[in-house]
């Protein structure tokens, strides 16, 4: 089966239900299918897209799941672009996916008015009264789905190809693991050009039939104001964003802080991914809201690999075990306590190529056609534990193989450190030496010597930062994670 045809399903078993809102209005089932039919044919009629690519620049709400929709079902491979990114940036993923049609939003087609290619706005606004006449003919299910871009933590960002079938079978995987359905309600602020938000969050609701309520973006008032005027019982979101509701909810009066707190009480299941969650993050969120954050881990070429379990214990800074029909498997010496390896991933959800990068596609894959994530983990009493990033995040210092997301847990427990990150610096002697940006708490005062004081009882000598600076804010991308080859670029040189 193909996500448009369970949706389909969706609005034959709840055609009135209301499963969709935005800025708008709220739309049932039939509405949002009669909508995406109407793109559809609007895309047939105009010319053959089969097989192509085409982007989708448009905001969270109708728009988008119809353009979404619509767009596959008129055969084509979906290229969804962030609202938020600059010109040069939408160009270049444009250029590189040889995008034959864009579909924009009336707000946003400034933003690609000079674009070469073909482009059609998404002109409606409201849902159609009938339905489109027309014999649908729903893609295979080996057919190219969706062209999702990666973060571009560690370089240009690559085009990962999805098939109608791994798109499927991430949501099928996340339902049943997260047990997804009609009853339950989400509310959406996240980024629409990254698996989280697209699949995570809006294809899982609208597979399974719940209610999908889409702002644009994140705000942390606006978030808290509608859980206060809304029952929703699932939440998904990135580390900062959960910092940022923190903070929020502490500069707010003793009265909101109350009803905000008993809000969190229609949840019935709280997530955190696409960045490591401080520890510190996990504890203030349980006390203010009385949740506890299931913790998950995936990649944009695999879905979601790992999670804690819905219904079990969940120990904070562990990711779980690989979910339903994903396979594991890394080469841990288990009599080592402190043992690290690269975690693989085979199963019918991984991705099926880098778009026209087929070196790059062919290097990723083992000969025995496991995929390398390039992430290391640790593993204790099967759980595991995302070290970092091969690349950006494992520091080689003096012989020793250093986690720097292990160094930065321990640091932000510092009383006078908000924020932090860990960088290898390269160095003559020790290969990389440890160095940390981090952000102060109000009126607080820290130097390298004293935070190395602090830490020599809590990691090893060689884990200690001997390079330190301080800065107001660390920047970070969309999805909340940081580039970390940029930050030495402006700190660090």
């Amino acid at each position: 089966m193909t996500f448009p045809e369970r949706f389909s399903e969706v609005v034959v078993d709840f055609p009135r239900k209301k499963i969709l809102s935005d800025c708008n209005g709220t739309y049932s089932a039939d509405e949002v299918y009669r909508t995406a039919q109407f793109v559809a044919s609007e895309i047939l009629n105009y010319q053959s897209y089969k097989g192509e690519r085409i982007c989708l620049l448009a905001p969270a709400g109708l728009a988008y799941v119809a353009g979404m929709l619509g767009g596959m079902m008129s055969g084509a491979m979906l290229v969804p672009l962030c609202v938020e990114h600059p010109t040069a940036e939408l160009d270049y993923i444009i250029s590189d996916c040889g995008a034959k049609i864009i579909l924009a939003h009336p707000d946003f087609f400034h933003l690609i008015e000079n674009s070469s290619c073909a482009k059609k706005k998404l002109t409606f606004t409201k849902p159609p009264s009938e339905p489109i006449a027309y014999n649908w003919d729903y893609p295979k299910k080996s057919a190219n789905a969706l062209l999702l871009y990666t973060s571009g933590t560690t370089g240009k960002p690559k085009g990962v190809v999805h098939t109608h079938a791994s798109l499927y079978a991430q949501i099928t995987c996340l339902i049943e693991a997260w047990a997804w359905n009609e009853n339950d309600s989400i509310l959406h602020f996240l980024p629409l050009h990254h698996t989280h938000g697209i699949i995570n969050k809006l294809f899982c609701s609208l597979s399974s039939g719940a209610h999908c309520y889409m702002i644009e973006k994140f705000d942390a008032q606006t978030v808290w104001d509608k859980m206060l005027a809304h029952k929703f019982s699932v939440f998904m979101a990135v580390p900062t964003i959960y910092s940022k509701m923190i903070l929020f909810w502490d500069s707010s009066s003793d009265d909101l802080k109350s009803k905000y707190s008993s809000a969190c009480a229609s949840f019935r299941l709280m997530v955190s991914g696409s960045s490591a969650l401080p520890v510190s993050v996990f504890q203030r969120w349980e006390i203010i809201s009385g949740q506890i954050l299931l913790e998950r881990y995936g990649m944009t070429e695999t879905g979601m690999i790992l999670s804690n379990s819905l219904l079990g214990a969940r120990i904070p800074g562990f990711v779980g075990k690989p979910l339903p029909g994903v396979e594991v498997r890394f080469n841990i010496d288990e009599a080592s306590t402190d043992a690290m390896a690269e975690l693989e991933v085979r199963g019918l959800a991984i991705f099926k190529e880098y778009w026209n990068k087929q070196t790059e596609t062919k290097k990723s894959f083992t000969t025995d056609g496991w995929f390398k994530t390039g992430d290391i983990v640790s593993i204790e009493a099967d759980n595991y534990k995302i070290m970092g990033r091969i690349a950006t995040d494992i520091i080689k210092s003096g012989g020793y193989k250093i986690s720097s997301l292990e160094i930065e847990t321990v640091l932000l427990t510092h009383k006078s450190i908000s924020e932090c990150c860990v960088l290898g610096i390269q160095d003559d002697v020790f290969g990389e030496r440890v160095a940390v940006l981090v952000v102060l708490t109000s009126h607080n005062k820290l130097n390298l010597d004293e935070l190395r004081d602090w830490a020599k009882d809590k990691l090893a000598n060689y884990k200690l930062p001997t390079i330190f600076k301080i800065t107001d804010s660390i920047p970070r991308n969309t999805m909340g994670k940081v580039v970390k080859s940029e930050l030495k670029a402006i700190y660090f040189t």
